[in-house]
């Protein structure tokens, strides 16, 4: 019986790659390890025999983040809705915010109530933003955290997950502050109480960093068994972390299941690397962003003559994909992209964009 808890959990820990690997829009770049996990003694593989059967037969994750701005909540979902698709039944997921629900006290329990006030006050956010990246910021940061929520996080981290009767096999962040502690619970719930050395953990855990171009330092913990970059800029953060080349993964962000090409289509456990196009364009079910940037799998249905180039087919699916839209075919349209609850000053910079174009005469 713990020869199964075990196969399921590293299952579990493949699955993440899969996650990533089916579900993203930029094709990864870089891959350094063959297993993702080292394959060590994991917590539900030790528990005692009076655990009740449905702990043996399924595989939980706990993910950590907090609801400040809508990505990291969104990140958490794409990976549970795509592992209930590429796992269905044999995985499930626990979502916390963990500041909101086992903050002691303020500030920790209002950093949603915080994060929005920065949001509205931007100079506010550079100030914490940067005092946090110096190295005494990341230690007394580090350190406030252990002394005043380490009994709090640890109650989340131990507590029964989903609907068995122990605490997760694997947990995931898709938070930058939900790395430093966590790992030191870990260890500590680990060892019995012997030990907050990261050396001690058996119970694995991944980072999945949801910022694009730019990350705080607080992402990257060398102690994790992977940490999940999105980009080459991310990447190179990572390393100057500490954090080794065999311990990155860098693929694309996690995306929301309504962006994906087909569910029906996810690629398998045991497939090799896809993308979302390849997947829409094996079944000629495109996605929004298949059909937005690739042209789609409609093109390739019915084999054409020579005007069915991939130059055209893109510029026929962007047409048929304007008009789907309401958009008006005769005028360029601009996406503006920013962060979650306005941040960054993505309204001005739409107005002004907006303001700027109309001055050209492009309206």
């Amino acid at each position: 019986m713990k020869l199964s808890v075990l196969a399921i959990s590293v299952t579990a820990i493949a699955c993440l790659s899969h996650v990533a690997d089916s579900f993203t829009t930029i094709p990864n770049t870089r891959i350094n390890s063959p297993p993702l996990l080292k394959r060590k003694p994991l917590y539900s593989s030790v528990v005692d025999n009076t655990s009740s059967s449905n702990d043996d037969d399924v595989c939980t994750i706990q993910i950590l983040m907090s609801d400040t701005g809508g990505g990291h909540r969104a990140s958490a979902n794409a990976l549970r809705d795509a592992f209930d698709v590429l796992h269905p039944g044999k995985i499930e997921v626990d979502i916390v915010d963990i500041y909101t629900d086992y903050g002691p006290f303020f500030p920790y329990n209002a950093y949603v109530e915080c994060y929005k006030i920065m949001a509205e006050y931007s100079f506010l956010w550079k100030i914490f933003f940067e005092f946090g990246e110096t190295p005494f910021g990341l230690w007394l940061n580090e350190f406030l955290l252990e002394l005043c929520c380490f009994d709090p996080f640890k109650e989340c981290l131990d507590r029964p997950s989903c609907s068995t009767t122990k605490r997760a096999d694997m947990v995931v962040s898709v938070h930058p502050l939900c790395q430093d502690l966590p790992l030191k619970i870990l260890s500590y719930l680990d060892s019995n109480g012997q030990t907050r050395a990261t050396t001690a953990r058996t119970t694995p855990f991944a980072t999945v960093v949801t910022d694009l171009g730019g990350a705080h330092p607080t992402w990257f913990n060398p102690g994790v068994d992977k940490c999940f970059v999105p980009s080459d800029a991310l990447y190179q953060k990572a390393r100057d972390r500490k954090i080794t080349p065999e311990q990155i993964i860098q693929y694309g962000l996690p995306i929301r299941k309504g962006f994906w090409s087909d569910p029906s289509t996810a690629s398998s456990p045991s497939s090799t690397t896809t993308t979302t196009a390849a997947a829409a364009s094996s079944n000629n079910n495109p996605g929004f962003f298949e059909r937005l940037f690739g042209g789609g799998g409609g093109a390739k249905q019915t084999p054409q003559k020579s005007s069915s180039s991939p130059t055209v087919a893109k510029v026929n699916a962007k047409d048929a994909l304007r008009a789907e839209l309401g958009l008006k075919p005769s005028i360029p349209t601009v996406l503006v992209v920013g962060g979650g609850d306005g941040m960054g000053g993505i309204i001005e910079q739409a107005k002004s964009l907006g303001s700027k174009l109309n001055a050209d005469g492009t309206s």
